[in-house]
């Protein structure tokens, strides 16, 4: 595979746009500057990625976050993502503070927890917190102990703690679990929790749209699906989170039996004396066959969510939004959308006298499965 700088992919895009349209048009963000920040900094947290979360810690704390909403937040997390996330995180907000105050920043400490009654019954006041957010009393008699652990340590000790609030302790959830593959049932369940818990319809439907913007497709893509099964909402499976700069266009059915999977085609720049550019749209798993492009060779620009390209013989390779693909002629190789995110590619067809398209033998299951 031969890559093409970046910025020659954006030049390349913002030439072929002809009606762009902004990526968060279709949801109206409810969420403050704050609570956004939370969303970021919570999601990149559940994934381990230190180096946006430090940005991420620096915009929020730039935006009025207080350093015990992020400490407090970083702390919750341990109950979902484990303590070497939470640890490593809250290890980059010690950096991130020590930087800005080598450079004579002062943040704002914010209010820390209050002590809890000496009375206090973290077993009694756990249940009573769960069964709210569940909105249903919940035993989980198969494992007694982890019962208890989440009734009086997770649900008591942790959620009573009121330097955050029961609705900003949801979003930190909500946020963390959709940056965590196979863990659908849970992230599902905090979106009614977080419901229950009082984060409003528009706030909880939100969420995807500034995961989108702040930190990635497949985790706004994790989120919106879990919103939209829990609302009753339609979803269609591998459906783009949000509208992208090219039309999606129509089944791609003239080329059906050469993919695995749905896939959508638009034509950009079709006519007779013109260069043959089409959008391509992959929904997951979706990918084409092996096939060789005679004489002429493609071009593939990548527009919107992730996906693979692999040249016979070669390890795949992972495709993001600004990746160009520059196929030679006579190469055998395939490209299509991972696992757990819809794809799209500009496909250019590089002119040449007598160029074809030979189409060989599918990407098993078995094949495709193997990529990571």
């Amino acid at each position: 595979m031969r890559t093409i700088n970046k910025r020659i992919a954006v030049a390349l895009l913002t030439i072929a746009a002809c009606h762009p349209i902004k990526a968060q048009q279709n949801m109206e963000n409810v969420l403050n500057q704050r609570q956004q920040n939370i969303v970021a900094i919570a999601c990149l947290e559940a994934k381990g990625d230190l180096e946006n979360l430090s940005g991420a810690i620096h915009t929020g704390l730039d935006e009025g976050l207080t350093v015990s909403k992020i400490k407090e937040a970083l702390s919750h997390l341990y109950a979902y993502t484990g303590f070497p996330r939470s640890l490593n995180a809250l290890g980059v907000l010690q950096q991130v503070l020590a930087e800005r105050k080598a450079k004579g920043i002062r943040d704002k400490e914010g209010k820390e927890a209050d002590p809890l009654p000496d009375d206090f019954d973290a077993l009694k006041e756990g249940t009573a917190i769960q069964t709210k957010l569940s909105g249903a009393p919940f035993d989980y008699s198969f494992a007694p102990a982890t019962d208890y652990y989440l009734k009086a340590h997770l649900f008591g000790d942790i959620f009573a703690r009121n330097n955050l609030t029961f609705p900003e302790r949801e979003l930190v959830t909500v946020s963390a679990l959709s940056g965590i593959k196979g863990v659908e049932p849970q992230l599902k369940s905090h979106v009614r929790g977080a419901k229950n818990m009082g984060l409003t319809d528009a706030e909880i439907h939100s969420i995807p749209g500034v995961l989108l913007q702040k930190v990635g497709e497949p985790e706004a893509y994790r989120a919106k699906k879990a919103i939209a099964e829990v609302y009753g909402e339609e979803f269609r499976e591998g459906e783009p989170i949000e509208n992208c700069v090219f039309p999606k266009g129509e089944p791609n059915t003239a080329y059906a039996k050469y993919f695995i999977g749905n896939s959508y085609l638009a034509g950009l720049a079709t006519g007779e004396g013109k260069l043959h550019v089409d959008n391509v749209t992959f929904e997951p798993r979706c990918r084409n066959n092996w096939h060789i492009h005679h004489k002429g060779g493609q071009i593939l620009i990548c527009v919107g969510g992730r996906g693979w390209y692999q040249e016979w013989g070669k390890q795949a390779q992972e495709l993001h939004p600004g990746d160009v693909v520059d196929i030679p002629a006579e190469t055998k190789h395939w490209h299509g959308a991972t696992a757990d995110s819809w794809f799209q590619h500009i496909a250019i067809g590089v002119p040449a006298e007598g160029a074809s398209a030979e189409w060989l033998e599918p990407v098993t299951d078995a094949e495709y499965d193997k990529l990571k």
